[in-house]
């Protein structure tokens, strides 16, 4: 069985990146489709295998301004020659279902999103934008809605990463999704002999991830906080925070888990599609205190393993910690947390994934006799 796994572009290592390593070690004879491919920012197991780029990879400045090029993808993608492939699996967040898989071909579509940048944060990235893009983006957007909904008929069977994001599938492309949670290497985690005294924030110091948040909450609280992550809201943040808060930046993989291991619970301010964080920091057994909206819904059990907060308002959030603080034994259980995400274990992504694309291949099977 030939296969091919389609993924926007492969120009870092992040959580889309790493559902595609799992996907190459269930497929690995597989071919790897993307608008852009950087070897030298992706993983060796990638690096392994063959990547075939559409023509935007050719253009100038790809690597470091393929966004630019979004207005083009979708006839990249539809250039593509994918006759050969008897499995096509698109990884979508960016473009990528849109490719034309053979008709006997069986063609699934694990979701991370379906495009933000022209459904529900359309007018964030607008307002954020430049002159030029802002007045191109209302045409550009129009016809990309257009194009994105009407590939969704190419798609056999949708994966979503998450119930939020199974709902967003079914909200703009009015199809049914199967909840798969992406793989996480819980088994890399393990539980500290000692926890610290602080709250812990660690993600990018961006906007929509709302540190922020996190920052004026624990200003008004006192209570420490170390902050780990980089972004372009850092020097703002650093100038707003108070002594309590620790900024500590990009730290090895090794330094990050201890990080997640020793910290009293992680503060999750943002709406996330599914937010891996979360779960390696619970397999940690450390709780966390999370917004009550995103991913965060399927992972995050009220009085198990933390706490919701309603709304982003330092307010809200405080009374959270405050109630975390007020239930000792939740902050004193590790093995109770770390016992519930057994079921994000890249093992049993692995089977999710075998046993739908099996069932789907006898199915088509028996319909082309």
């Amino acid at each position: 069985m030939k296969v091919a796994i389609v993924h926007y572009w492969l120009v870092g290592m992040r959580g889309g990146e790493k559902v595609i390593e799992k996907l190459l070690e269930i497929y690995p004879q597989a071919v790897l489709i993307t608008h852009v491919y950087d070897p030298d920012a992706v993983s060796d197991i990638i690096r392994r295998h063959e990547v075939r780029e559409t023509f935007i990879g050719r253009l100038p400045g790809a690597k470091t301004h393929y966004q630019k090029y979004l207005p083009l993808m979708p006839r990249a993608l539809e250039q593509m020659d994918l006759q050969e492939f008897d499995l096509v699996i698109s990884s979508e967040s960016g473009p990528a279902k849109g490719i034309i898989p053979r008709p006997d071909a069986v063609h699934l579509c694990y979701c991370h999103s379906p495009m933000r940048y022209i459904w529900d944060h359309y007018h964030v990235y607008r307002a954020s934008a430049g002159r030029l893009a802002r007045m191109a983006m209302p045409h550009m957007a129009h016809r990309l809605r257009i194009w994105d909904v009407t590939t969704a008929a190419r798609v056999d069977h949708f994966f979503a990463n998450s119930s939020f994001i199974a709902q967003r599938i079914e909200r703009y492309y009015r199809r049914e999704a199967e909840v798969v949670a992406p793989p996480v290497a819980v088994d890399e985690f393990a539980i500290a002999d000692t926890v610290g005294d602080h709250y812990l924030y660690a993600g990018e110091l961006v906007g929509y991830k709302r540190p922020d948040l996190a920052i004026e909450a624990f200003n008004a609280s006192g209570r420490k906080l170390t902050v780990v992550g980089d972004g372009e809201m850092r020097p703002r943040l650093e100038a707003m925070a108070g002594p309590n808060i620790t900024f500590r930046g990009r730290v090895p993989f090794a330094e990050l888990k201890r990080e997640f291991a020793g910290a009293r619970a992680l503060i999750f301010p943002g709406e996330e599609d599914f937010g891996i964080v979360p779960v390696e920091v619970m397999a940690c057994g450390r709780p966390v205190v999370a917004l009550k909206r995103g991913g965060a819904l399927d992972y995050v059990e009220p009085g198990v393993t933390g706490l919701f907060f309603e709304e982003q308002t330092v307010e809200s959030l405080n009374a959270a910690v405050d109630a975390l603080e007020a239930q000792p034994g939740l902050l004193d259980s590790p093995q109770a947390i770390r016992a519930r995400v057994e079921r994000f274990h890249p093992d049993r992504f692995a089977e999710r994934i075998r046993t739908r694309v099996e069932a789907l291949l006898e199915a088509r099977a028996r319909e082309t006799g």
